[in-house]
Order: structure tokens, then sequence, then C-alpha cells
């Protein structure tokens, strides 16, 4: 996400190389193409040019400290002003009311439907939430199905009324039966169209009012970009949303939409989705995705994966064996599982400052662990607890099952050997940072 800004502003900061102190000219010079950066991104001229002028009125007169250089200190302000510019501060979702009714609006294409799953997973997981999934998209059977399949996929039930084209009374009546249930969060999917209409307008405005939800969502597909901002507005006017939710911003290069939206419709980014899997949704951080854009990474966004997919009992049960010089394939297979369900590795691998540069130049591919995962599941339970029956034909027999030659084979098992010393070295159960240092795929 955002590529082309991020090469764009680090060739923009390259003005500023070697220059003694931050001056009128020199930063105009870079500024001038700041700008030129933030238009070729799809950012509204009126936005840029007013996010060029802060940013040119906080750099001169600056003090650069001797081990500051100028460029340093320019990329902190324009960074600091990028984090303002994306709404500055992280605003959460309002849960209060029970249940908690949340409204998904938005165009048809936007990914409303796949958000509205992705949201009911991360509100159970997260914040422990029992959530109800309503298909309130009554002129498209496949959004109601759709809903369907996704509920099933996170184990979360879907209220549906197949006989009524009534938006608002499914809507009404979902609630009441949340409240039966026992179930404190309810989460309406509205039908959307290809552009937007008098009747989808007034259809959606009936359903908030009849609901009063707690939470109105707005979800956009970035890669529209300035129209993608437009359409906020008009939506805005209408339905005087709480927040807008950024979707398929893993396919938006330009990044257009995330830093022209908040200044156009004064209400905050609260989520953005980067991939079709359910877990693929994040709350919106202004100051880390700042960071990202200029290739700093984001290191706390990392860390806050691991933590959730760390296990305290694994982990200690892992030490144990480490200790005992006991670490096999199974642990192996086990480490590996842990990392895939923190995401993709290329989104991982761009967390990390200095990274995201590398990544550009080359292909890490998403499915890197399938083929380790099957030569390991091509092993007997006996070679998977100890490795060290693993001879020539051993080797050659797991090469023809797992559909590998019997050089990666043995490469495997070389890496394995390494990460065994390694976590051996550590005695300390945290293996899957080790494992990330040794990610496989690139190619």
């Amino acid at each position: 996400m955002f590529e082309n800004l991020s090469e764009r502003l680090e060739k923009s900061f390259k003005i500023l190389k070697g220059q003694g102190r931050i001056s009128e000219i020199n930063v105009a010079e870079t500024l001038k193409d700041v700008r030129r950066a933030l238009l070729d991104a799809d950012v509204n001229f009126k936005i840029a040019k007013n996010f060029t002028d802060t940013v040119k009125k906080k750099a001169l007169g600056a003090d650069v400290l001797n081990a500051v250089k100028p460029g340093q200190m320019m990329v902190k302000i324009v960074r600091d002003e990028l984090a303002e510019l994306m709404g500055g501060q992280t605003t959460d979702i309002n849960l209060k009311g029970n249940p908690t009714v949340v409204l998904i609006s938005g165009l048809q294409g936007s990914g409303k439907t796949t958000f509205s799953g992705k949201l009911a997973n991360h509100l159970k997981s997260k914040k422990q939430k029992h959530p109800l999934l309503v298909a309130c998209d009554v002129y498209r059977p496949a959004a109601i199905d759709q809903l369907k399949v996704l509920g099933e996929q996170i184990n979360v039930p879907v209220y549906t009324e197949e006989d009524s084209k009534d938006p608002v009374k499914i809507a009404k009546n979902a609630i009441k039966q949340a409240k039966k249930d026992g179930q404190n969060l309810v989460i309406v999917d509205t039908a959307g169209r290809l552009a937007i209409d008098e009747q989808m307008m007034n259809e959606i405005a009936a359903i908030k009012k009849a609901i009063d939800p707690e939470e109105t969502l707005f979800v956009v597909d970035s890669m529209t970009g300035q129209d993608a901002v437009n359409t906020a507005k008009e939506f805005n006017d209408r339905l005087d949303f709480d927040g807008v939710v950024l979707t398929k911003l893993d396919g938006d290069t330009r990044g257009g939409a995330a830093l022209s939206i908040r200044s156009v419709v004064n209400k905050p980014i609260k989520f953005i989705g980067s991939g079709e899997k359910m877990e693929a949704i994040d709350v919106f951080h202004p100051d880390r995705m700042a960071d990202r854009i200029l290739g700093m990474g984001d290191v706390v966004s990392l860390v806050e994966r691991a933590q959730e997919q760390y296990d305290q009992e694994e982990a200690r049960k892992l030490s144990k064996k480490i200790a005992k010089n006991q670490f096999d394939f199974d642990d192996f297979l086990s480490q590996i599982g842990q990392i895939k369900k923190m995401g993709n590795l290329k989104d991982l691998a761009g967390m990390i400052p200095g990274m995201g540069k590398l990544m550009k130049k080359i292909d890490v591919d998403d499915d890197a662990f399938k083929g380790i995962e099957a030569i390991i599941k091509s092993m007997t339970p006996e070679e998977r607890s100890n490795p060290k029956i693993m001879n020539g034909s051993r080797r050659k027999r797991i090469a023809r099952g797992s559909g590998n030659d019997i050089q990666e084979v043995n490469r495997l098992i070389k890496q394995f050997d390494e990460t065994k010393k390694m976590m051996k070295m550590m005695k300390d159960g945290k293996g899957m940072a080790g494992l990330m240092n040794r990610m496989p795929g690139a190619r």
C-alpha cells in the first residue's frame, strides 16, 4: 500500500540531502516535489496545497541540530503532518448499548458484506462480543448467501427474512431477536448501488432512523481514489456517519483516499481492510500509517500481532523442550502456524523499518511455507520427533511424497538445525521471532 507515494516522497527528500540547514529555497524545492507526489497519489489539490503550506511554515526557521540533517528534520515534520492529515489520533468504535448496533453503508462493490463479517470476527475475538449479522440487502440474493457463508466461517449467526423485502422491518426484528438470544452486538449489512441515487439514500436513512445505531460506518473502496472521497461526502451529508472504513488498501499503491477523506468529511478513518481473509482487518492508526508511508515501518503493530498469537502455555512447553534439546519438526510446524496467523509475509516484512524498500524488489509468495509444510507432513511421526534418524533413503522418500527435490528436503533440514541451535541459545521460548528472521519465500 502507498508504494508509489512512498517512492516519490523519498525522492523529494533527497533534494535536502547534504544541505547544511533548512532554507526557504531548498524547502520550496522539496515541497514542490512533495505536492506533485500527493497529486499523483490522487490527493485533492486544495488538500495537497494546504498540507505543503503547513509543512513549509513549520520547516522554515526550524533550528537544525548538529546531529540532525535537514532531510531528517523535514521527514519528521512531514510525518507529523501526514498523521494529522489522516486524523491525528486513533478513534475507537463506539460499543455502548446493549446490544450495540452497527450500521454498515456504502456503494455496491465497496466490500460492505465482507467487512461486516470481518468486523464481527474482530469484535468477537478482540472484545469478546457475541455478534449477530443481519442481511438487509434485499435486492441482491448473492449478498444474503455471501453473509451466510461468512457467518459459517467465523461461527457467527446470520439473521435473514427470505420472504421480506422491507430492510427497515428486518433490521428492527433482528435487534429484537438479538436481545432475546443474548447477543450484545448487531451488525446490519445494507444494500449498495453502483451509483448514489435518491432511493438508496432514503432507504439507508430510514434504516438509521428506525434502529438508531450506536455506530454508522461508511465503507469505501480505497482504490477509487477521489471518487471515494466525493462519495463519502454525499453519504455523510445525508447519513452523518460516525466513521470511515477503507477496504482493499493492499491493492492501493497511491493512497489518495486515505490521505484526503478525513479533511473532506471531518470523520475519522476507523478501520482498514487489506486482504480477503477474515483476519485482514486493522484498527486505523494515523501515526503508524504515516510511519509506513515514509518507510519507517510499523513495529508496534507487528508486536501486537505477535502478542495476539502468543500462547503462554505453549511457550512454556516449548521452552522446556528447547532447554532439553528436544525441539522437533512438530514444534517447527507449530511455529510456522503462528507466523501465518499474523498475516501475509510481505505485509509483515513491510512493518519492519527499512524492509519496505527491500520488499519492492523481491516477490514474497504468500504461500511461502507451503513447500515446508508439505515436506514435514510427508515425514513419519518418528522422523518428526527424532530428526537424527533422517538418512539418505528417508530423505528421498520424503522428497517424493512431498513433490519436492531432494535439495529442498536437505535445505529444510539444515534450516531446522540452525533454528534449533538458535532456540537453544535463547532458552526463553520466543522462537517465533528467530524463525521470522529466517522467513522463506523470497524468490
